[in-house]
């Protein structure tokens, strides 16, 4: 699909990955708007504060976009939360609340998107190739490859990718495609600060990655968006990004402490 001239939707694009697509689809020509619950941060385009899993507010945001950036082509979904921690026994953390929100922001919140995204793309006329638009949600390896003190976060990226060649088929003979990009160990905010990895547990994880010797760069995950976009033939399909990188089981003491 062709991206300059087109309307796209980035959740949590103030930061991280999101940030990393929403600038990497605006230096292609398209026009972007920047959905995530905690400002505006990095990107200096068009925004809307909205949480993701409160359908309201996503179709309030949706609607206020709509005459600022004309047909509505894209979505780009990598808003979430961690929801990790272990579960029961010394250092738990992980609660039944938790767990629950885990799900609530990722996989509701990935489907909401994908559902009012695809509702606004219907009104879109297909391009030279029946295409109306694309829809690509962020999963993650551990959703393929849990590792200890992972359930909940596993749990709800895993919904994500199950839903892709599901909403795939059912979007196709409206033109529409659907993928999920799981990322593996990348340089942001969240995988630094946000989540419960600290110290230790930072260093080791990044010596994991194969080829390159380093975590990803998020403008390398922007480059994965933009092939996606400009590639019909990627449909219904989860795709690994993450420098052979393989999710090790775990220890306990990994997050005592």
């Amino acid at each position: 699909m062709k991206i300059d001239g087109t309307g796209v939707v980035v959740t949590g694009g103030a930061s991280g990955l999101g940030l990393a697509a929403a600038q990497a689809l605006r230096d292609a020509g398209a026009t972007v708007g920047v959905l995530d619950i905690a400002g505006p941060g990095g990107w200096d385009g068009l925004y809307e504060t909205a949480d993701v899993s409160d359908e309201r507010q996503v179709r309030t945001a949706l609607a206020s976009f709509k005459p600022k950036m004309g047909p509505l082509r894209g979505l780009v979904n990598p808003a979430g939360r961690s929801g990790s921690g272990l579960c029961v026994g010394e250092g738990a953390t992980l609660d039944i609340e938790t767990f629950r929100k885990a799900l609530e922001v990722n996989t509701l919140g990935s489907f909401i998107m994908c559902k009012l995204v695809a509702e606004e793309m219907l009104t879109c006329k297909p391009d030279s190739e029946g295409e109306r638009g694309v829809l690509i949600n962020v999963s993650s390896i551990v959703a393929l490859e849990g590792q200890m003190g992972t359930a909940g976060y596993a749990a709800s990226k895993g919904g994500i990718n199950a839903m892709t060649l599901p909403l795939a088929r059912e979007f196709a003979r409206f033109g529409i495609r659907v993928m999920t990009i799981a990322p593996g160990i990348f340089e942001t905010p969240m995988f630094n600060r946000g989540g419960k990895a600290k110290g230790n547990m930072v260093e080791w994880l990044r010596a994991q990655v194969q080829f390159p010797r380093r975590p990803g760069d998020p403008r390398e995950f922007g480059a994965m968006v933009r092939h996606i976009f400009e590639n019909p033939m990627l449909n219904g399909h989860v795709l690994r990004l993450d420098g052979a990188y393989r999710v090790p089981p775990g220890d306990p003491s990994m997050w005592l402490g």
